[in-house]
Order: C-alpha cells, then structure tokens, then sequence
C-alpha cells in the first residue's frame, strides 16, 4: 500500500501505491477499509498529520508531518504556493495544445465530477509540459501552483487529453489510472528539502520508452 522513501524526525514522505485512499472509507456492507493515513499510523505507532493529500487513484509523494508544529509549518507553506510540486501523467489522446497554462474557476458537475470554467475569479491554475513516449502515447509533467481538487485531471481532460485510466473525466480504460506525484521540494526551519519518487506502478510506467521520457524533461 505504501513504503517509505524518507524519515525526518518532523515529518515522513512515503510513496502511495494507486488504489488507496489517504481516509478510511466505507465500503458496501463489508465494513470500513483503511485508508493510507490510519494505516501507516498503525504500523508506525506514529501520530501523523497529513500535510496534503493524493486522489486514490494517484501514486506518488505523500507528505505526513510528525508534529503539531512541522504541520503547521508545512500547511502554511502549501497555502503559501512556497511548496513545488511536480506530476506525471498519461494520456493516448491528441492535445489541444502540447505546453502551457490552464487556468479556471472550478465547478462541480454531476456526479461528483468537476468543470473548469472560464471565469478567473478563484482558478486553478496548472503549467505543463509533455514529450511523445511512442506514437499515440505522451507523457504530460505537471507543476500544479493551486491545490485544487481533481485539479490535474480535469485540467489535463480541458486540453483533449484525459489522463489514461481516468474514466471518470473520459480516459482510456487501463490498468490503473496514470497520475504519479513524481517530485515534491519544501523548506522546514531553514532546511530545503528535494525529494523525487520515479513511477513504477502500472504497466505502461515500467516501460523503457517511459523512463527514457523522463529524462528528457528539464526540471
């Protein structure tokens, strides 16, 4: 469900496999399934603070802070836009355009699903760029400025390019959803931090046309 890259004694950084969600959750009559937060609080003994969270179908850096005060700093660094976060996603579909900003208010759709607008009043706000992995295959790296939720995949779905596996805004059946937190780089009492978490969960990220991809994207 989750390993973890990285021990501080103010926080923890682990990597979320696809599929889990960071709360418990009830599922049908079979009860309660835990989620990536509980989970690891049970197998570390720790008190943890989730600083920010993933979508379940999303892979990558999680940021778990050790205490009240390294979750306060944390926090007000995300809200602050001082924390640089990077995703990688992919989608078989031709984009609109292949780099750039998407920016727009969010509203919610049916089911559950969001829209971005165009108006600008409170918008998500994402860069992106992408390089070809094979033909009909493109990697997408995304530097979201704004914590949104589902703030990538609707953004990605705005330019044509609905994430691979993401049926709900329109992708490609597959056999995950293609969204990795791949980068996370913060500043605590002082200190910067740079961490880095390559994808490896799916099979069109174990690829050798995937990672030769991602060298090629300039950080």
């Amino acid at each position: 469900m989750y390993r973890i890259l990285f021990e501080h004694p103010d926080f923890l950084v682990l990597d979320k496999l696809p599929g889990i969600g960071m709360h418990d959750e009830q599922v049908g009559e079979q009860g309660i399934a835990r989620g990536l937060v509980n989970r690891v609080k049970a197998d570390t003994g720790l008190t943890l603070y989730p600083v920010h969270r993933l979508d379940k179908m999303t892979s990558g850096l999680v940021l778990l802070a050790r205490t009240t005060e390294a979750n306060r700093a944390l926090s007000m660094a995300f809200a602050a836009r001082e924390v640089s976060k990077q995703y990688l996603a992919l989608s078989d579909r031709k984009p609109k355009k292949k780099q750039g900003w998407v920016k727009g208010d969010m509203q919610k759709g049916r089911g559950g699903n969001w829209l971005l607008a165009r108006t600008l009043d409170n918008p998500a706000i994402s860069w992106f760029d992408s390089v070809a992995v094979r033909e009909g295959l493109r990697l997408y790296r995304i530097k979201p400025q704004t914590g949104k939720t589902h703030q990538i995949r609707v953004a990605l779905k705005s330019i044509g390019a609905p994430i691979l596996g993401d049926e709900r805004y329109g992708g490609t059946p597959a056999d995950r959803g293609y969204l990795h937190a791949w980068r996370l780089s913060f500043t605590l009492a002082g200190e910067p931090f740079e961490l880095a978490c390559p994808p490896a969960v799916g099979s069109e990220f174990a690829t050798p046309e995937l990672t030769a991809a991602i060298t090629t994207l300039t950080l």
